[in-house]
C-alpha cells in the first residue's frame, strides 16, 4: 500500500454528536479457563491476525463496509469520517461506505445489546470498536462479557467480518500509558484481543508520545502556540487537530497490519470462549402493542423525539398516565428497557416474578436539561434457565427534579414550567440476554 499522511489541520472544533437478532451461542467445544486480569504493555498496533478479509476486497476494488461502533468520541465527525475517507482514497476503485454506529455515553455494555441493530445488520466487512474511555470504571470481567459478545455475535453474523479494537485517550490515561502501560480498561480489551487475534490501535499512547515531547496540550480552552497541539477542551473529546492524530496512526497501522494479513474464517475461533459467561445471546426486541396497556401509543414518525432518536431506537412507545403497563417474559439472566430520560420523565414500578422493586425508579436525572437515550435495569442475576415476567407501570408521582437545579439559571421559577413536568415514560426496544417469550 501506498503510504499516506494528512498535513495537520487546524480548524478549530470538529462537531460532536451527544454522545438483528443473535445467534444464540454454541456451546463451547473446549471449555474456557477462567482468565485473570493483569496489566498489559502499550504498543501503537499489535496486528496480531490482520484484516486480510476487507483488504482483499477493497484491493480488488469491491464495496465495502466499515463499520464504527463506539461512544462519542466515535460518534463526533472525526477521526471516523476522515479515516473512511482515507481507505477511499487509498482504494479509490472500491465504494467504502461507513455505518455510523456510535452513540455518545455508551460503553460496551449497551454495545453488546445494540450491535446487532445498529452495525451487523448492515452487513460490515470490517468493524471498528471504540470503549475504552467509557469502559474506564468498568470491571475487567464485566468487560468481557459485554466485549465478548460483541466479538461472537458478530463472527456468528459473518465469519468473514474483520474487527479491530482502537483505544482512545482521556485525561488520567496519561497516568499508565507514560510508563508504557495501557489503562485498565485497554489492558483487559488486549487480553481478549490476543484470544481472538483480533488486531488493535492504541491511539492514546501516540497522544501521551507527542505529550511528553512537548508537542501537545492534553486540555485547554485557549488557542496553542505555533507547533503545539491543543488536544481537546475538556480533557476527552479531540479537536480536530486531535482527531486528525488518531487518523493519521490508524492510517500508518493498517499499513503494518496489512503486512500481517492474509484472509480468514474467523468462524473458527469460537471454538474456545475467552469468558464463559459472555454476552453473545445479548440482543433487542422491539415492544409489540401485545405488550402494553391500551394508554401506551406510538410516536409519530414526524415527532420531534422520533426524529431525534428513531433511528437508533426504533419505534418508540409513549405512556403518559400513571398505571399505564408494559409487561413482558423471557428466558435468561437480564433484562432492561431502552429508554429515554428527559426533563418531563415520569418514574416507574417495576415487579419481577411478582416481587415488587422497593421503590420508584425515576427516568430524570440531574443531566435531564434535554432528552437523551438511556438504559433501565429491570431484571439481574436471574436463573437463566427459567421464564420471568416483568412489568413496568408508570407511577402516580413525579420524580424530585432538584437534582437538576444547579443546572438552572432561575431554578425556582423554571421547574415550575410545563417542560420540567409529567410522568411520561418512552420506550423503544427490550434489552435481553436469553430470549423474550411472545
Amino acid at each position: 500500500m501506498t503510504n499516506r499522511n494528512f498535513k495537520t489541520c487546524w480548524r478549530g472544533i470538529a462537531a460532536m454528536a451527544i454522545c438483528a437478532a443473535t445467534m444464540m451461542p454454541q456451546v463451547p467445544a473446549i471449555a474456557a479457563d477462567a482468565p485473570e486480569y493483569a496489566p498489559v504493555a502499550a504498543e501503537l498496533v499489535r496486528p496480531r491476525g490482520g484484516m486480510g478479509n476487507v483488504l482483499e476486497k477493497l484491493r480488488a476494488g469491491e464495496p465495502v463496509k466499515i463499520a464504527y461502533l463506539g461512544g462519542s468520541i466515535t460518534a463526533a465527525a472525526g477521526w471516523r469520517v476522515k479515516t473512511r475517507e482515507w481507505f477511499s482514497e487509498q482504494f479509490p476503485q472500491a465504494k467504502v461506505e461507513e455505518i455510523h454506529a456510535a452513540i455518545g455515553g455508551t460503553g460496551s455494555d449497551l454495545g453488546v445489546f445494540r450491535v446487532g441493530r445498529d452495525a451487523l445488520q448492515h452487513k460490515p466487512d470490517l468493524m471498528f470498536v471504540e470503549f475504552a474511555v467509557n469502559d474506564g470504571g468498568a470491571a475487567p470481567k464485566q468487560i468481557w462479557k459485554a466485549m465478548e459478545g460483541i466479538v461472537r455475535q458478530t463472527w456468528a453474523a459473518n465469519p468473514r467480518t474483520d474487527i479491530c479494537f482502537v483505544y482512545t485517550f482521556r485525561t488520567g490515561y496519561e497516568n499508565d500509558l507514560g510508563k508504557g502501560m495501557c489503562p485498565r480498561a485497554a489492558s483487559a480489551m488486549e487480553m481478549l484481543a490476543d484470544h481472538y487475534q483480533i488486531p488493535s490501535i492504541n491511539v492514546a499512547l501516540k497522544i501521551v508520545e507527542l505529550q511528553q515531547a512537548g508537542k501537545l496540550i492534553y486540555k485547554s480552552d485557549q488557542p496553542t502556540e505555533a507547533g503545539i497541539v491543543r488536544f481537546s477542551s475538556d480533557g476527552v473529546h479531540p479537536l480536530d487537530d486531535g482527531h486528525q492524530i488518531y487518523t493519521d496512526v490508524i492510517a500508518d497501522a493498517v499499513e503494518q497490519i496489512d503486512k500481517a494479513s492474509t484472509p480468514v474464517d474467523h468462524g473458527t475461533k469460537l471454538d474456545k470462549p475467552f469468558v464463559e459467561d459472555h454476552w453473545q445471546a445479548a440482543k433487542m426486541v422491539p415492544l409489540t402493542a401485545a405488550m402494553l396497556s391500551p394508554q401506551w401509543q406510538q410516536l409519530p414518525a414526524d415527532s420531534t423525539l422520533a426524529k431525534r432518536f428513531g433511528n437508533r431506537m426504533g419505534t418508540i412507545w409513549e405512556a403518559t398516565q400513571p398505571g399505564s403497563k408494559l409487561t413482558f417474559k423471557f428466558r435468561g439472566s437480564i433484562a432492561k428497557l431502552y429508554d429515554l430520560l428527559g426533563p418531563d420523565g415520569g418514574q416507574v414500578l417495576i415487579t419481577v416474578d411478582g416481587k415488587p422493586h422497593p421503590k420508584p425508579v425515576p427516568r430524570f436525572d440531574s443531566y435531564c436539561t434535554y432528552h437523551r437515550i438511556a438504559t433501565l435495569s429491570v431484571a439481574n442475576g436471574l436463573d437463566p434457565n427459567e421464564v420471568h415476567t416483568v412489568t413496568v407501570e408508570v407511577d402516580s408521582q413525579q420524580p424530585d427534579r432538584q437534582s437538576v437545579a444547579f443546572r438552572l439559571k432561575d431554578p425556582e421559577t423554571e421547574l415550575k414550567q410545563p417542560k420540567y413536568q409529567g410522568t411520561n415514560v418512552r420506550v423503544g426496544q427490550i434489552l435481553v440476554l436469553g430470549d423474550v417469550i411472545p
